[in-house]
């Protein structure tokens, strides 16, 4: 089943993929991708939180297609469940080239996050707003 499109609502993150971000192939690099993921879905585990909220888990990281020099990347991130302590996150990124309106989903996963206090040790989560 093919994509539709990005997710309607608006992006985390948005950047520009630049020539330091590429492997030795001249792609860029997966582990570039996955920090931008990182950091997208953690600003919604932040916020869910109140607060400080650590990476535990990486379920399902799939790389669709690659991303070339130049790219306009957007990181989309969606909270798909939680428990405790916990949070789970959706985050895709889609690529568009800088020349073209069209956009292509390059990678998706699932993380999994969990709600810190200053001890660094997990803490509930605070009610919903």
């Amino acid at each position: 089943m093919a994509d539709e499109g990005p997710p309607a609502e608006a992006p985390v993150i948005r950047v520009i993929a630049m020539p330091q971000d590429t492997n030795p192939a001249g792609d860029i690099f997966g582990g570039w991708l996955m920090s931008w993921m990182d950091l997208s879905a953690g600003t919604v585990a932040a916020r869910r939180c109140h607060g400080r909220a650590a990476t535990v888990a990486c379920d399902g990281l799939t790389f669709l297609s690659p991303v070339l020099v130049g790219d306009e990347v957007s990181f989309y991130a969606d909270l798909i469940g939680e428990g405790r302590t916990s949070m789970r996150i959706h985050v895709e990124a889609w690529r568009r080239a800088r020349e073209s309106e069209e956009t292509e989903k390059v990678t998706e996963a699932i993380i999994t996050y969990v709600a810190i206090g200053e001890d660094r040790r997990p803490r509930p989560l605070p009610p919903k707003a």
